[in-house]
Order: C-alpha cells, then sequence, then structure tokens
C-alpha cells in the first residue's frame, strides 16, 4: 500500500516538471527600447514669427492654419515635431495689446487650459521662470499622471509677444513607460525656452 502511494506522488512530481513550472513564474515589465539621438541644435528663424530660438536638429517644423473648426488668429502657430519619439510641442503665439490680448487674459487661458486637464491629472506643479537676458518670463506646468499633454509652458517679453506651448505624445498614455521620453524632450523645451530672441 506504501509502495502504491509512493508510486502515486512521483508521477505527480514528473507530471508537475514536465509541464514547465517555470511557465507560473511573472515575468518582470518591460518596455520598448527606444534609442534617442544626441542633443544638438539649430535656429529656428522662420518669416512667419517674430523671434527665434533653437530647436533640436532631430525635429522638424510643421507650420499650421487650423485650430478646432476655424483657421488660427496669428500665422505663427506651428508644431516642433520630434518623429522618432513619436510627440510634438503645439506652439500658439499672440501679440500683447491693450485690448482683447492683454497679458493677464492671455495669462489666465493658458491656465484654465491647464487645468482642463484636472480630471486625468493626478498633480499639476507650476514652476515660474525667468531669463531676464533675452526677456523671457513665464511658466512651465508638469501634468502628472495619465494624462495627454505631460507638460504646458507660457513664455512672454511681458509687453509685446507671448507664446504658449504644450507637449503630446501620440500614443495611449502611460506615465511608467514614457518617463524617459519626456524627461528627454523636457531638456529640449527648456532648451527652446531658454534660447528664445525676440525680433521686435
Amino acid at each position: 500500500m506504501n509502495f502504491k502511494y509512493l508510486l502515486v506522488l512521483l508521477s505527480f512530481s514528473f507530471f508537475g516538471q514536465s509541464c514547465g513550472s517555470e511557465n507560473y513564474i511573472p515575468k518582470p515589465r518591460t518596455y520598448p527600447r527606444v534609442d534617442y539621438p544626441t542633443k544638438s541644435y539649430q535656429p529656428f528663424q522662420e518669416n512667419y514669427c517674430n523671434f527665434s530660438f533653437e530647436q533640436p536638429v532631430y525635429t522638424t517644423i510643421e507650420q499650421t492654419n487650423k485650430f478646432f473648426e476655424g483657421k488660427t488668429d496669428n500665422p505663427c502657430w506651428f508644431d516642433v515635431v520630434f518623429g522618432d519619439l513619436n510627440g510634438r510641442i503645439h506652439c500658439s503665439y499672440a501679440p500683447i495689446d491693450n485690448k482683447e490680448n492683454t497679458l493677464l487674459s492671455l495669462v489666465n487661458d493658458s491656465q484654465n487650459l491647464v487645468y482642463k486637464h484636472t480630471s486625468k491629472a493626478n498633480a499639476i506643479n507650476e514652476e515660474p521662470f525667468s531669463y531676464p537676458n533675452n526677456k523671457a518670463y513665464g511658466a512651465l506646468f508638469e501634468l502628472k499622471g495619465s494624462v495627454a499633454s505631460p507638460y504646458q509652458f507660457y513664455v512672454t517679453d511681458s509687453l509685446n509677444h507671448y507664446v504658449r506651448g504644450s507637449l503630446y505624445f501620440k500614443t495611449s498614455p502611460n506615465p511608467d513607460s514614457m518617463r524617459p521620453v519626456i524627461k528627454f524632450v523636457k531638456e529640449d523645451l527648456l532648451h527652446m525656452i531658454k534660447t528664445i530672441q525676440w525680433k521686435n
């Protein structure tokens, strides 16, 4: 009786090993490999904009004249396209005046657009910046969580010019897998802001 019991145990043990116990070990989560280009910049000096800056050499510029169902208010609306990284920075320009486009109204509009993401964002951090040498003042907004736009910003000389930008990726929002890509593009975004030069 004991011998039969031993045979049954041995057969179950052999069967368990033959099925491959490694199938029950959870595999670590992995993400697609991304090959990052070497950081390098070139001038953005389009005649339809009243400013210039340094853009990454691995990006292209796409001018746009559409805004939802209508046309843009100014010809200086464009995207900085990160083709290999599947992302783009939407940029729009508005001249500051004392009528409709006051500095206060433009800043309020930017903040309202940022906080429309409150339902998806875990947190929104606002980082003011100031570069007096090239008269660039504004704020960078970091939106954390599963959001479509992880960074938005505005930059102005506070007198004549106002630029708003928002970073988007053409992929499903996944903070864990996108974190290295977002960090890489953030460095370029900050470089663009720091090197902006107003033409008049």
